[in-house]
């Protein structure tokens, strides 16, 4: 069984799993209501003002180490998940995914200098690990998309 890095950065299939990680993303925003909806609606909508493009720029730019850190959870699902489907074995372990998935932003969001991103971010992280782990079973999804995809 490959890699999870291999599959979701094959230069093949990269760009589609690029637009899969936005829809997913758009999805979640979209799907979030009350007030924490109105402020990561709002802070979204800060983010994709900055400039055009910088969602997909971004998730681009952030794929590789995504990819790297969900690995451990795809090799771990192929020996201990049996009778499991990915999205149902990442979400029983989506609290330490979602800590591991933010420990890449935080890094990120620590050196950065543009401080609109930044701030944003910020306002953001108190409610971001809720919000990772509610996207953990449509990442499921996306992965096993592009793993059957890559092993067609």
């Amino acid at each position: 069984m490959a890699d999870l890095k291999s599959v979701l950065t094959d230069p093949a299939r990269r760009k589609q799993v690029v637009r899969d990680a936005e829809a997913l993303l758009d999805a979640e925003v979209d799907s979030k209501g009350g007030l924490s909806g109105l402020a990561i609606k709002g802070g979204f909508k800060v983010v994709k003002s900055f400039r055009p493009g910088i969602i997909p720029d971004t998730i681009d730019a952030l794929l590789d180490d995504f990819a790297g850190r969900l690995d451990p959870f795809y090799q771990d699902h192929a020996t201990k998940g049996a009778g499991k489907s990915l999205p149902d074995y990442l979400t029983g372990r989506k609290s330490e995914l979602a800590d591991a998935l933010l420990a890449i932003t935080d890094g990120r969001a620590r050196v950065t200098r543009h401080t609109s991103l930044k701030s944003a971010y910020e306002r953001l992280r108190p409610e971001a690990k809720k919000h990772v782990e509610a996207a953990v079973p449509g990442v499921g999804r996306l992965i096993e998309k592009h793993a059957r995809a890559a092993a067609a």
